[in-house]
C-alpha cells in the first residue's frame, strides 16, 4: 500500500511504516496536480500539514484514498467531517505537539517579560554605542514567578501549558467550555510528581484575574478575544497567541497595544497567513513567530511514530 506524505514525515515515520509494509512517498506535489498523482500512483492514504488542501473535491475525485493523516493536531485545511462520512479514516496526532507548543508560550512571555525581543535587535546595532541607555531601557522587565496565567481552551495544549506554568510558581487560571476540571501532573527530573487538580472558571472571571492570557482553542465562527473581552483585562495584560489565526482580533490588539491597555503580545499565528499584516510585523511590543508551535525535531518524530501506528493498525 502506498502513503503519500506530500508535507513530509519524520524519518522515524518512515522507517515505521515502512518496517509495516507500507511504500511511503514523500514527492511534494503541487495542489493542482494532487488529484492526477494520487490516482496515477493509486495512493491509499495521504498525510498533509496546513500547506495542502484535502477538500471535497479530491476526495470525490479520488476513490483510492483510504485514510487522511494531519501531521499536527489541526484540521482546518481537511473536510474531516465529508471525508469520514465517505467511509475514509481521518486521524491526527493530538498529543505529540503539546510540549512544544506550552514551551514556545513561554519562549514569548519569557522574551517579552525581560525584552529580548527588543534587546536582541537594538544590541547589534547600538551595543557599542548606547550600552547604559539600553540598560535602562531593558532594566524594567517583570518576572513570571507569582503572577497568574490565565488557559483559554484547557484541552492537552492547555494543560502542557499549566504544568509550566505550576513549576515555574505561576497562579494558573483556565476556562473551557467542555473541561470542568483536569489533574495536573508536574513531573520532575528525578520521577517524582506533583499532581494539582485544576477547576476550569467562567471566560469573563479568567479574563479579569490573569496576567497573561494565553489561546489553546480550535478555529471558531467569531473572534474569541476582541475588543469586548480586551476591555474586561487587566490594564497591562499580556496576550499570546500561539492556537489559530482568526481567534484574536488582530486591528482590536494592536489598538489595545497602542492605548497602553495591553502591555505586550506574542503571535504564532496569524488571520492573514502566510502574508501577516504589517502593523503586526512592525509593533515593536509585539513578539513573533511564523507558526513554528509545532516546529520541534521531537515533536515531528513524536507525530510521524504516532501516525504511523494508526495507519498500521487501520490499513493492514
Amino acid at each position: 500500500m502506498k502513503i503519500l506524505a506530500n508535507d513530509g514525515i519524520s524519518q522515524s515515520g518512515i522507517d515505521a511504516l515502512e518496517k509495516g509494509g507500507f511504500e511511503v512517498l514523500t514527492t511534494k506535489v503541487a495542489q493542482n496536480q494532487l488529484e492526477n498523482y494520487i490516482n496515477e500512483h493509486t495512493i491509499d492514504g495521504i498525510l498533509v500539514r496546513s500547506a495542502t488542501q484535502v477538500r471535497q473535491e479530491l476526495v470525490d475525485a479520488c476513490p483510492s484514498i483510504k485514510l487522511i493523516g494531519v501531521l499536527g493536531v489541526g484540521m482546518d485545511n481537511i473536510d474531516a467531517e465529508y471525508a469520514e462520512d465517505q467511509g475514509l479514516y481521518v486521524i491526527n496526532a493530538p498529543e505529540a505537539s503539546a510540549s512544544s507548543v506550552a514551551e514556545l508560550v513561554f519562549a514569548h512571555l519569557f522574551g517579552l517579560a525581560r525584552f529580548l525581543h527588543a534587546s536582541n535587535r537594538e544590541m547589534p546595532l547600538e551595543g557599542d554605542s548606547r550600552f547604559k541607555e539600553l540598560k535602562k531601557a531593558y532594566s524594567q522587565g517583570i518576572e513570571l514567578k507569582g503572577k497568574t496565567i490565565g488557559i483559554v481552551g484547557f484541552g492537552r495544549i492547555g494543560q502542557a501549558v499549566a504544568k509550566i506554568g505550576l513549576g515555574l510558581g505561576m497562579n494558573v487560571i483556565a476556562t473551557d467550555d467542555i473541561i470542568t476540571n483536569a489533574p495536573i501532573s508536574v513531573d520532575f527530573f528525578n520521577g517524582q510528581k506533583l499532581t494539582i487538580n485544576i477547576d476550569t472558571i467562567p471566560k469573563d472571571e479568567l479574563l479579569k484575574e490573569a496576567d497573561f492570557i494565553t489561546l489553546h482553542v480550535s478555529a471558531q465562527e467569531d473572534y474569541v478575544i476582541s475588543k469586548k473581552e480586551i476591555e474586561k483585562m487587566k490594564d497591562g495584560v499580556g496576550i499570546i497567541n500561539t492556537a489559530r489565526g482568526g481567534i484574536l482580533h488582530e486591528v482590536d490588539l494592536v489598538m489595545a497595544i497602542e492605548s497602553g491597555k495591553v502591555q505586550f503580545a506574542g503571535l504564532d499565528v496569524f488571520e492573514t497567513e502566510p502574508k501577516p499584516a504589517v502593523q503586526l510585523l512592525m509593533n515593536p511590543e509585539i513578539s513573533l513567530t511564523p507558526n513554528i508551535g509545532a516546529g520541534t525535531k521531537e515533536t515531528q518524530d513524536r507525530i510521524g511514530t504516532e501516525l504511523a501506528k494508526q495507519i498500521i493498525k487501520l490499513l493492514s
